[in-house]
Order: structure tokens, then sequence, then C-alpha cells
């Protein structure tokens, strides 16, 4: 079946520009909050296939949206490997056995994915044997210098002091976490793959922290051995692999080079800026600032045709927000950002 979400990252014609929301099965919908409260807590919600796939699916039944995204998170592979995640309210995840000594690092290993992490492949092929081939399924993954900065912090920061301290004082020790973590990743998005997963994205949400050499030597260096090592071809279909590095305007170029299929932007870079740049190479997934979906309807429709006006492209493009939608954003605003961009399509 072809798919505009799928035939977009591969610069195929589409009938529309497809749209979906980074975390649009979240808290902003009344009905995710429901069922968040019968799992318990957040963890038993994402380790439970049947309520994993019910919030995937709820924002499907509110919008017209091309494509669902696997409800997990992304700390599930450190959780894996036995820090002992927990979510403390108002704070966010917490590890209870943070990486704090080199020893710790040199005592991590590989987990096997197929059954520390089964409940995620569980939950994958639960879900699209419920789509029912309506959309599209998203897998995903941090990037393992994301997943590092919370295994050595401990949880969130406002500096990473730990883990840029372990950058640049030990980086013998940080590649040797950083490559079990990729041989993690790419173990664990195989498997989704395996269980019926249409697409992947690769989220790397502290890649921007980093200096040009940094970045590339810590960050993309890393996502470049992923998209190596995944299965872009299963099954005799092309699984289209989209990198997201926020705050990662100034390396466009590096990140296109790696093979990957789509890039994903953020709001801090002009989408027709990205185009000129990479948009031969790659497809471009984004990128309104979802501060927008705060304003009037008006406004709303406004901005979302900014950015697909400054799309010059017939193909190539996969409508988003810049990061993810923030939770005390009201859901008739998601309505009309979907029906705007949808809209936008026919009448062009």
């Amino acid at each position: 079946m072809a798919f505009d979400y799928i035939n977009a990252l591969l610069k195929k014609e589409v009938s529309r520009t497809p749209i979906w929301v980074m975390r649009q099965a979240g808290r902003y919908l009344p009905e995710y909050r429901q069922t968040r409260k019968r799992a318990g807590d957040f963890l038993s919600l994402c380790k439970s296939s049947d309520l994993a796939c019910e919030v995937t699916l709820q924002p499907l039944e509110r919008f017209d949206l091309d494509a669902a995204i696997l409800f997990s998170d992304i700390l599930t592979i450190p959780d894996a490997m036995g820090l002992g995640l927990h979510f403390v309210e108002n704070e966010g995840p917490k590890f209870s056995k943070p990486l704090t000594t080199l020893n710790d690092i040199n005592r991590l290993s590989k987990p096997d994915v197929g059954i520390e992490l089964a409940y995620v492949s569980k939950a994958v092929s639960v879900i699209k044997k419920n789509l029912k081939g309506r959309v599209p399924l998203i897998g995903f993954s941090g990037s393992p210098w994301t997943l590092a900065t919370y295994m050595v912090e401990g949880g969130s920061s406002k500096n990473f002091s730990k883990v840029k301290g372990l950058l640049f004082e030990n980086p013998k020790h940080l590649h040797q976490l950083l490559n079990v973590l990729a041989d993690t990743v790419i173990d664990y998005l195989n498997a989704q793959i395996e269980a019926g997963a249409d697409s992947l994205m690769i989220f790397d949400t502290w890649g921007g922290l980093l200096n040009k050499e940094s970045y590339k030597n810590f960050s993309l260096r890393y996502m470049s051995k992923i998209v190596e090592g995944i299965h872009r071809k299963y099954d005799e279909e092309t699984i289209p692999v989209t990198l997201f590095t926020k705050g990662g305007s100034a390396w466009l170029e590096q990140i296109a080079a790696t093979g990957c299929d789509g890039v994903g932007l953020d709001w801090t870079v002009e989408i027709g800026e990205a185009e000129r740049r990479i948009g031969s190479k790659v497809a471009l997934q984004g990128n309104l600032d979802p501060s927008v979906l705060y304003a009037s309807p008006e406004i709303i429709t406004a901005e979302a045709y900014k950015v697909l006006d400054q799309f010059k492209g017939q193909t190539g493009h996969v409508f988003n927000l810049g990061h993810g939608i923030t939770p005390d954003v009201n859901p008739e605003s998601m309505k009309v950002l979907v029906d705007a961009v949808h809209s936008y399509t026919k009448s062009k």
C-alpha cells in the first residue's frame, strides 16, 4: 500500500503533504491522561502492549494524521541495561544506578533486546495489527549520545557537566559507552522493523549541546553507524530512516551525508534554507514552532502556510512541529493544524 508519509520520505509523488506530530499521543489529550491513570504510572503504560496500542491510536481517532508513532520512551534501552529508570513528578526521568564511575561503564553490556525489550516489539506488533493498514507506523530510538547524557547525568540536566566532563577527560570511555549503545540501538530498531514498523526515527535531542568537532565524533558518528546497521529493506519494502538533531541546523549537510532518508528540522532553521542546502539529497521533516499552537486558529493556519510556502519541491516534505507538542495545548488547535496542512495541498 502506498502511503504519502513513506512516499514523501522517499521523495516520491504524494497526494498531499503528509503530517504527523512529535508526541502526538500525550498529555494534551484527555483520553491519554485517563489511560495513563489506569496504567498507574508512565513506565507501566509503556510496558503494556495493549495500553501502548490504545494511546498510539488515540490521536488518529481525533485527527486526520498520516502516520502513527509507537508509544514508548527513548530511555527503555538504559532501563534494559539495569540503570533503574523511574519518573519523578515535575522532574522527569531519573536513574537509581547512573554511570558515575569509569568502572560502571566498563561493566555495561549490550542487553538482549529480544528478552529485555520484548515488550516494545510486542507493542509494535499489536499496534500494527490494530492499524489495519490505515497509516504507516513509525518506530524510534534515542541517539547514543542522547541516551548517554541521561545515563551519565542520572536524569535530566541543566548544564550536562558530567557527560561533557567525561567527553573531554575520558573520551575513550565515552566512545566505549556510545559503541555499546549504538550496537543496542541497531538490534532494537531491527526488532521493531521485524515486528512491523514501516519507518524509523532517531531522536538526537541533545546533539545541539555539542560543538562542531564533538558533534561529529560523539553524536553523528554513531547515528551513521546505526543507519548503516539497520534493515533498510525488509519484506520487499523500503524502511525510511529520519534523523532529528534538536539544534542541529549547523550540521545539516553532514547529517544528510549519513545516508538517511529524512532529516528532521527544529524551528530555528527555515525549511526553505534547509531545502536549498540538502533538499536534493534527502526529505525534510518539520518544522513549525510548537508554541504556534497556543495562537488563534487563523494564526495557526497562517504560520503553517508560511512553512509550506517556503518548501518549493513537489515532494520530500513531511510536515511536523520543530519539537514535541506541549502538554497544555488545546487539542482543537492540533486539529486546526492538521486540517490546514491538508487544505493547503488541495488549494495549490
